[in-house]
């Protein structure tokens, strides 16, 4: 059997192993354990799946059509240092593998400048450097503010590029060799076992092997012993170099695209959603923070992806900064299907721009329901209608045409109905339910009146405080993470119309607040500023539900309105996946949705 040029049985996989076809086409799927496989000796090859390739791939696409320019991986210009000065400031969101809230205030301490540095910074925010206690010494040596020494010359050829703490699985097995003696078998060894200490926890049986062979050759106890404990730690999830090395490149290209091509770049994660920690509120806040000109999908504009298109300058909209506008696609509204979307653009591709409601209904055959969904996501702004007029206009359309007449233009001699204009509140409010975000104003800018008058200072306020600063501060729930080598604490991010504010919750106020913790969609927090240099966050000391102030935004919905929770403001599908959980078994985000509506 030959696998991408390699010969890897003598004869056809199937008499090998028992193989089935997997549910996804031309996919098949071998039954057998990893672990068997090792055990036999066959060659194991793990091909990782990651979006972000189809993400970057999305991105140059656009870039071919839009800028003429042709980029792969290899080809983006490397060490640009407007990327690092942006990595530097943890500008990462949608950033591959530097775009969690452990990683974002990593890099303004870690402060890369070469793309080694990211590789490092790759590898060190993971289990393992955190628990062999390799991530405080490696900085304070990087900050200049420890001594970088090597026990012996031998070492410092194997540990010099960390400036003297191991971060990589390879730098571990040279130790085992070149300080204790082990042989290249039984260092390979080692690296089975720190891959599988969880697991079978056998990582024990080479200490005294590793510490004596040390000692013997004449390094401190005290060296050993930590050598063994960094080493015991990769057993909890470390990198290989070579493995950090390849997403490092991941993380620069789409840093790059970020950087320099932000409407490319939040087009392409948009179309390559779900992936990464960020919903789609969050990337268009992004890109829009960013000089990107975000427009609403519509019926005349849209494809199904995400485009970009010219930025013009609208009356109303911000002034482009960028070459392209980037244009929501119809993939954004909720509860279209693509075949639907599909029909529409072709129907517009064939006969020109729709001019009215009913054009759209005879020339792209698509159901009644599918147009109000249309109307709903207010996708018919071209038209000349908002929402409300685009669903009185769907309602009238009466029953389907018969085939002979389908292709006649309808005589209407109704009159246009009047109808009062939609609340800022409401049309926001009905942005999160079918596009799960606003292009509109934010919800806290709506409610700033009454969240000053509470105490609630806007989250732009912490970049001008001084460490121990009580401050109260509000906002949408983004994300919630407990992280498994945080020791219980919990870490919020909360979003209002100036920024976003990093919560950090002790497990003394998590179990004094679970509730607001669990259940808030609009949170307060009280608490004090905590400063490290260019990384801030809030120690929290009181927490506080303010999930009923947005039931003012819907004013004007009338006593039959459903309630808020119902429509879908707010809920999980506008917040941003998480970082870390201690048992990933499913979607948290539902489980803690659960969990709120279990306390009400």
């Amino acid at each position: 059997q030959h696998v991408g040029g390699f010969v890897i049985s003598r004869g056809p996989l199937s008499e090998l192993v028992p193989i089935e076809n997997a549910a996804m086409d031309d996919r098949t799927v071998i039954q057998w354990d990893k672990d068997d496989l090792d055990a036999l000796g066959i060659l194991k090859v793990d091909v990782l799946g990651l979006g972000m390739l189809s993400c970057v791939r999305r991105g140059f696409d656009l870039l071919r059509r839009h800028y003429g320019k042709d980029y792969d991986l290899a080809t983006v210009p490397a060490e640009q240092p407007a990327v690092y000065d942006m990595l530097c400031k943890a500008d990462s969101l949608g950033v591959f593998q530097v775009e969690s809230r452990a990683q974002m205030t990593m890099l303004p301490r870690l402060k890369p400048r070469t793309f080694y540095d990211l590789v490092v910074e790759v590898a060190i925010v993971r289990p393992g450097p955190i628990q062999g206690d390799m991530v405080h010494p490696y900085l304070r040596r990087r900050n200049g503010e420890e001594t970088v020494d090597y026990p012996s010359e031998a070492l410092r050829a194997v540990l010099e590029k960390t400036l003297g703490v191991p971060l990589f699985q390879e730098q571990a097995m040279k130790i085992a060799i070149v300080a204790a003696g082990f042989t290249p078998s039984e260092a390979d060894k080692l690296r089975r076992a720190m891959a599988t200490f969880r697991k079978l926890g056998d990582i024990h049986e080479f200490r005294d092997k590793m510490i004596d062979g040390m000692l013997e050759r004449g390094y401190d106890a005290d060296f050993a012993e930590r050598c063994f404990r960094q080493i015991e730690g990769f057993g909890t999830y470390g990198f290989p170099e070579s493995h950090a090395a390849s997403f490092a490149l991941l993380v620069y290209v789409s840093a790059w695209l970020k950087c320099f091509y932000p409407a490319v770049f939040a087009g392409a994660l948009l179309n390559s959603q779900p992936m990464g920690f960020y919903a789609p509120a969050q990337i268009v806040r992004d890109a829009r923070d960013h000089g990107v000109v975000v427009r609403p999908p519509d019926v005349n504009r849209s494809d199904w992806d995400a485009t970009l298109e010219s930025p013009g300058h609208p009356p109303g909209e911000p002034a482009a900064q960028h070459d392209f506008a980037l244009r929501l696609g119809l993939r954004q509204v909720g509860g279209l299907g693509q075949e639907d979307a599909e029909a529409v653009v072709g129907a517009r591709a064939a006969g020109g721009p729709f001019t009215d409601i009913h054009a759209v209904w005879r020339r792209t055959g698509i159901t009644p329901s599918a147009l109000e969904r249309l109307a709903a996501a207010d996708a018919f702004g071209s038209l000349g209608l908002d929402r409300r007029r685009a669903a009185w206009a769907v309602r009238a359309l009466g029953p389907k045409p018969l085939p002979l007449f389908a292709h006649l233009e309808r005589e209407v001699d109704d009159p246009p109905a009047v109808l009062p204009d939609m609340p800022i509140g409401e049309h926001v409010v009905q942005d999160y339910q079918t596009l799960s975000l606003t292009l509109r104003s934010h919800p806290c800018r709506l409610l700033r009146d009454r969240l000053a008058a509470d105490g609630y200072a806007p989250t732009e306020r912490l970049a001008g405080l001084r460490h121990g600063v009580r401050i109260s501060v509000a906002g949408l729930v983004l994300v919630r993470q407990r992280p498994g080598t945080a020791k219980g604490i919990i870490f919020i991010t909360l979003e209002d119309e100036s920024g976003v504010a990093n919560l950090v919750i002790m497990p003394n106020i998590f179990e004094a607040f679970r509730r607001e913790v669990l259940g808030a969609r609009l949170l307060g927090a009280a608490g004090r500023v905590e400063r490290a240099g260019d990384v801030i966050h809030l120690k929290v000391d009181r927490l506080y539900n303010l999930s009923s102030q947005l039931v003012r935004l819907t004013e004007g919905f009338g006593h039959d309105a459903p309630p808020l929770s119902r429509r879908g403001y707010g809920a999980h599908p506008a917040t941003a996946r998480a970082d870390e959980v201690r048992r990933p078994t499913g979607d948290h985000r539902q489980i803690e949705l659960q969990k709120a509506r279990s306390f009400r």
